[in-house]
């Protein structure tokens, strides 16, 4: 029988297997030579004085030692099952496909872009040519934006789903054992196309389909309810659909208003990439210089201007700042990080909370406002910055105080940096609200108001702009029986985990609506 206890350790003593011992036992009161065996069940880094590391131990004693779970499901032969149409590949898409396998269901995935190892070759030529794909690049193709978008698992979506549960699937797939035990775990973009290849080819297995290059232009209803969807000029019978498109797929967004089915604007956010030297981070973190036995450190900030949110997202240490648009013509910036996190920059989305209302003053209204504001903004730093990928950046310093900067740092940007004032393509809101919040957080982080940051821009895809409703019960469209809107890109999620926990919810109402129906 295992008993637990927490410990806290200093970094270089964390792989001291006989230490580690020895303080168990000393917290549960018994000698150390008793104690068998000890499993890391969670661990974290407490910083706020000099770091260490908080563990939460399960100790086993009188011979007894850690057995790893398996975590394998198995997962049932589905394919004379009945159907699900899934429009999207990425997590929510994904995990709903898993999720209907074993409730017995079909899956058929259509997703307009392609395999992910293709994908790769998309996402070159957008940095070497500065050419983008409408249909595969960052945020389209198999396992959808966060294949390629670092793999952080961090969520507070544990009220709407199970988190382990999603966490057992990916480990179950390929990822590190860590992920369940890490407060912050994080896979790697380098990591994660093989787990989602092992996911595709699991799908497959159970009799599931999977089409790539199919991109759905439309999605037939008659007398209320789902028939047809259109395929690449193709119709596909179809009587149960999820659409699990993403939040950039606008022309999903465009097809809904276009038939009249209800969609609203929504709250979402805006503003820049901001990018230090890691060891500066490290430093202002850690207190000292990380060396050996630290991680990369990191950093979450928040803060209200005028009363409306300003704070950090997507946080990549020693990271890369990626581009990310969808369409030539218009640039997006996000970040991601390697598994092990050792590239020379962190970087970090940097943005303001935009309110519906709050766009209307300059011309963006109804139920896309928001979405066509977005894309303006998108446009704007790519005609600034060239035309091109090229993107548009500013000092920090020279930034709060409105001068475009004479020279630029180093950026991990690869496709390369403009230097731009960035109040000329940012709206007075945005811009002044995160010089405020820059402002503030310089006081609680000391180095981190530098010139010898940059800012990047912009940041704008960090949610969806628009909500798909759905019914609370059934989680189906309100007007469109058999239309299931789900993850990111319906508004219901933030990040891996909290989509595939989305795909979860729906594929469960669906087995349900199927059950109350016999």
């Amino acid at each position: 029988m295992s008993r637990e206890c927490t410990v806290r350790l200093a970094p270089e003593h964390l792989n001291h297997e006989a230490l580690l011992f020895k303080c168990a036992a000393e917290r549960l009161g018994i000698e150390p030579d008793e104690v068998s065996d000890v499993h890391i069940r969670k661990r974290s880094i407490d910083a706020r004085k000099k770091p260490v590391y908080q563990l939460l131990l399960e100790v086993f004693t009188h011979g007894e030692k850690y057995e790893a779970p398996n975590f394998n499901v198995e997962y049932p032969n589905v394919l004379e099952a009945r159907e699900v149409h899934i429009i999207g590949m990425g997590p929510a898409g994904m995990f709903a496909a898993l999720r209907l396998i074993e409730l017995g269901f079909k899956p058929i995935i259509l997703e307009r872009g392609k395999p992910v190892r293709e994908r790769r070759r998309d996402l070159v030529k957008i940095i070497r040519e500065q050419q983008v794909d409408p249909d595969s690049n960052y945020c389209f193709g198999e396992g959808g934006a966060g294949t390629y978008s670092d793999g952080k698992l961090y969520t507070r979506s544990g009220k709407r789903g199970s988190i382990k549960d999603v966490l057992k699937t990916l480990v179950s797939h390929g990822a590190e054992h860590d992920i369940l035990v890490d407060a912050h775990p994080h896979i790697g973009t380098n990591k994660l196309p093989k787990i989602i290849e092992n996911m595709r080819e699991q799908i497959l297995a159970s009799g599931g389909e999977i089409h790539f290059d199919a991109r759905v232009e439309d999605i037939v209803v008659e007398e209320g309810k789902v028939t047809t969807l259109k395929v690449n000029q193709t119709l596909m019978t179809a009587s149960q659909v999820i659409v699990a498109t993403g939040h950039s797929a606008r022309d999903i967004f465009h097809m809904f208003h276009r038939n009249g089915w209800k969609i609203e604007a929504k709250t979402f956010a805006l503003g820049v990439r901001i990018e230090h030297p890691q060891p500066l981070i490290d430093r202002i973190q850690y207190k000292r210089d990380r060396g050996e036995v630290l991680p990369p450190a990191s950093y979450s900030l928040v803060c209200q201007v005028d009363g409306k949110g300003v704070y950090s997202f997507c946080m990549c240490p020693g990271g890369i700042i990626a581009p990310c648009a969808t369409a030539d013509g218009e640039v997006v910036t996000n970040g991601w990080s390697p598994s092990k996190r050792n590239n020379p920059y962190a970087n970090s989305g940097m943005v303001v909370s935009v309110e519906p209302e709050e766009i209307e003053a300059l011309g963006f209204s109804g139920d896309l406002g928001a979405l066509e504001f977005q894309a303006s903004i998108e446009k704007a730093c790519c005609d600034v910055a060239g035309g091109k990928q090229l993107a548009p950046a500013q000092r920090l310093i020279d930034f709060i105080e409105g001068r475009k900067s004479k020279d630029l740092p180093g950026c991990s940007y690869q496709p390369g940096v403009v230097s731009v004032n960035l109040r000329e393509v940012l709206p007075a809101f945005i811009a002044d609200r995160l010089a405020e919040g820059f402002k503030e957080f310089g006081k609680r982080m000391k180095g981190f108001m530098t010139n010898d940051a940059i800012l990047v821009g912009p940041e704008s895809r960090t949610s969806s702009p628009v909500r798909i409703p759905r019914q609370e019960q059934t989680l189906e469209h309100p007007e469109v029986m058999g239309l299931f809107p789900c993850g990111e890109g319906a508004g219901y999620a933030g990040g891996i985990v909290s989509a595939a926990i989305d795909g979860q919810r729906v594929a469960a109402a669906i087995a349900e609506i199927h059950q109350s129906s016999k």
